[in-house]
């Protein structure tokens, strides 16, 4: 019997090898529940549709292999978020990344071990308190991975789930693109300064390549910006992001011993309870168009990413200009 991939003698001086047989490309996700620890989990697409109650045409656009603008889309019961290489699916109790282990795009690989990956990980874990801190108010600080400064941080955020997770992802992907405009930055100014001392073609072709590459940056940049102004001016849309306010909604009223169940089992409700009389967490569901706290979170990231893309803005017209003139000069020669 011939393994898969073993060479086959045969006659003397011909080798056949073995066809491998048809491989499916595994799909896994990381799941971080209201912990902030992760479990990999290896599941089928079906699995997940079930699991977060969201369409498949919302599932493609996790799709490492399709190519979809930044989305942030809020469903009935999970937020779907696509952020560049940051695709996750957020629940009003979990976040789950989704990972591709495909060979055809490397740049989308989101394998655990991935340097783009792992800090989104980590700020999950550290950010997600765990539900002892939550519901009894006390933890062992040497078992917290952030030590006493982040396990009192968690205390005092009352922040829902889906915020806190949301919060993580925009962080994550706003510092990312941010790092590589300080990149295309430190390279330009230099290129520049040594295009206008000696226009030659390797300097040429040194600030051609800087100018086709803040060009992408820029796109990309430019849509998570948009992005997060459009849902700045969509209450409805903002609205659709409160998973935890929608799940209240749907139980019990909160004075029936079904809503106190809920709430017991809810780390970012319990703590709320702890803290305020049943009527003041009656009253943080009776207006549902309140989107303030999302707002004010939503509004600092899209001046940070504003900021971002000013700034590549900026040194994108100096390349253009610098690039366009000397372009001229070499023409009149």
């Amino acid at each position: 019997m011939v393994r898969d991939g073993e060479v086959v003698q045969v006659d003397p001086g011909v080798e056949v090898v073995a066809k491998k047989k048809t491989q499916t490309v595994a799909r896994s996700w990381i799941l971080m529940d209201c912990t902030g620890e992760g479990e990999v989990l290896d599941v089928d697409k079906y699995a997940i549709m079930h699991r977060v109650h969201i369409h498949a045409r919302d599932l493609r656009i996790l799709d490492p292999l399709l190519s979809y603008p930044s989305t942030i889309l809020g469903r009935e019961k999970a937020i779907v978020l696509n952020l560049e290489h940051i695709k996750a699916i957020i629940t009003a109790e979990e976040v789950s990344l989704s990972l591709s282990f495909s060979p055809v795009n490397t740049v989308l690989l989101r394998d655990p071990t991935d340097e783009n990956v792992i800090p989104v990980v980590e700020e999950l874990h550290r950010r997600l308190p765990p539900v002892n801190v939550i519901r009894q108010g006390q933890v062992n600080i040497k078992e917290y991975p952030g030590g006493q400064n982040d396990m009192e941080a968690s205390v005092e955020d009352e922040s829902p789930f889906e915020f806190r997770a949301l919060e993580v992802a925009l962080e994550a992907i706003c510092s990312f693109l941010a790092a590589r405009t300080t990149e295309l930055e430190s390279a330009a100014y230099p290129a520049l300064d040594d295009l206008t001392s000696k226009i030659s073609s390797r300097n040429l072709d040194r600030v051609r390549k800087l100018k086709s590459a803040m060009t992408r940056l820029t796109a990309r940049v430019q849509k998570v910006r948009d992005e997060l102004e459009q849902l700045l001016d969509d209450d409805d849309d903002m609205a659709d992001l409160y998973l935890s306010r929608k799940l209240a909604g749907a139980s019990s009223p909160v004075s029936g011993s079904g809503a106190a169940n809920w709430f017991s089992a809810s780390p970012t409700i319990g703590s709320k309870i702890s803290r305020a009389s049943r009527a003041s967490v009656a009253t943080l569901f009776v207006d549902e168009n309140d989107v303030e706290e999302l707002e004010m979170l939503l509004e600092a990231y899209f001046m940070q990413i504003d900021g971002t893309f000013n700034r590549l803005t900026t040194v994108r017209d100096k390349v253009d200009f610098f690039f366009s003139v000397c372009l001229l000069i070499v023409g009149s020669l």
